[in-house]
């Protein structure tokens, strides 16, 4: 599969099995690819937290309402779903690199025009364009990924990527601090969009460094162009429908936790702003670790373990958080367990959707299955927050976030195991 295997190190037996292994073993191509690929995901997840960042000073200065400014947040879902298929269709045609620089190039661009909206309408359609880069990215980087990497590293080395968006998050938290310690809150939130434009600089390296996979190249030369309906073929129907329905657990579960996490703290809790602050801090750190807990595992125990393992972890974590009348001590030390299983699974799922679509439709099949479950698990919120008068806040989560990861366990169950699949053009 490398074209650079002069450089390719000896496989180190003992270590082999290791978190880091995989990184010591890699080729020269394959660390490169490595890191063009965290980058931009890592970057990814700073453009796309800084909208929750900032929304309070929108409120503020535009007198948006909560409702409005939450519809945007899922409207640029929407058009990351949409996004996401249409740059996994580009990527079958035009190569996966050309893919990732375009989607990087435009959601950098549509970040930096942000900041110069002039009403939240303005805003809100800058946003949404946004969201189609937002989307894309992850859908060319991941099969980049996958076609790149070696079978026995796959695991580990795409969900160690993964794990770049919680460092995305956290430079976006770091980035407010100091842009909103040195600039009043009105001119704060437009600094806040123009260094959305910084992923830019990613794509000057991806054309130097990352060549396109020698299997991509293979498949688009001895193929027919595939049919944008062709991942609904009888042959792997089955598949698209099963893995539609995994993606649409996986991101239904974590939207439903995550979103409104801050509001259960405050109204069920009863912290304030800054009181809540460690509760997510804790919650943060568990993500990161399960982020790479879940990539080693995802080769150790292989990927359908890993799902099932974790939703179930998930379910009993958000029973005990919502449910349970237990002190806010206790709250806020089943916050690590709580973001281990809600986002650790995520690890899994860029080598997982991979391995199962064939070479020629590699990128539709897994840009339509992902963010066909981001489309349906963006309404997981806004559906949260229409019966939490009703039953309460902790109720609406678990309610939710039972049933996703319940759909999750069941389509992982139904589904092939693809650890150690040697990919073919």
């Amino acid at each position: 599969m490398m074209s650079d295997n002069s450089t390719t190190m000896p496989m180190d037996p003992v270590a082999s099995s290791s978190l880091s292994s995989f990184y010591r073993n890699m080729t020269t191509t394959e660390r490169r690819t490595f890191w063009a690929c965290a980058g931009g995901w890592g970057l990814d997840g700073l453009d796309f937290m800084i909208y929750p960042l900032i929304i309070v000073t929108i409120m503020h200065q535009w007198s948006v309402g909560a409702g409005q400014a939450g519809f945007a947040a899922t409207l640029t879902l929407l058009a990351s779903a949409v996004g996401g298929w249409a740059a996994g269709l580009l990527s079958d045609r035009i190569g996966r690199v050309k893919t990732l620089q375009i989607t990087i190039l435009w959601f950098s661009l549509f970040s930096f025009l942000c900041a110069f909206a002039q009403n939240f309408d303005q805003l809100m359609v800058l946003r949404a364009l946004l969201g189609f880069g937002f989307g894309g990215e992850w859908a060319a980087g991941a099969v980049l990924m996958g076609e790149t990497i070696r079978p026995q590293f796959r695991g580990r080395a795409v969900g160690s990527v993964q794990s770049a968006w919680a460092i995305g998050w956290g430079i976006a938290v770091i980035a407010q601090a100091i842009i909103y310690s040195a600039l009043p809150a009105e001119t704060a939130w437009r600094a806040m969009f123009a260094i959305g434009v910084i992923p830019a600089l990613m794509v000057l390296f991806i054309r130097r460094n990352v060549p396109e996979p020698e299997i991509a190249v293979a498949a688009r030369k001895k193929a027919v162009r595939p049919s944008i309906l062709a991942i609904f073929d009888p042959a792997v129907l089955r598949t698209t429908i099963l893995a539609s329905l995994l993606s649409v657990g996986a991101q239904g579960g974590y939207y439903a936790v995550i979103f409104w996490l801050p509001a259960f703290l405050h109204a069920d809790k009863h912290l304030s702003v800054v009181g809540s602050t460690p509760y997510l801090a804790i919650l943060i750190i568990g993500s990161f670790i399960g982020y790479l807990s879940g990539a080693w595992l995802a080769d150790r125990l292989g990927r359908r373990m890993l799902f099932l393992l974790f939703s179930l972890g998930a379910i009993a974590t958000i029973l005990a958080y919502t449910q349970l009348p237990i002190p806010n001590e206790v709250t806020f030390i089943l916050g690590f367990p709580l973001g281990f299983f809600a986002s650790g699974y995520f690890s899994g799922m860029g080598p997982f959707l991979t391995e199962l679509f064939p070479t020629s439709i590699r990128g539709s099949g897994q840009g339509f299955t992902y963010n066909f479950g981001r489309a349906i698990g963006a309404l997981f919120p806004a559906l949260i927050g229409y019966i939490k008068y009703s039953v309460g806040f902790g109720n609406a989560i678990a309610i939710f976030a039972v049933g996703a990861y319940a759909l999750f366990f069941i389509a992982a169950f139904a589904l092939p195991e693809t650890k150690d699949r040697v990919l073919t053009a």
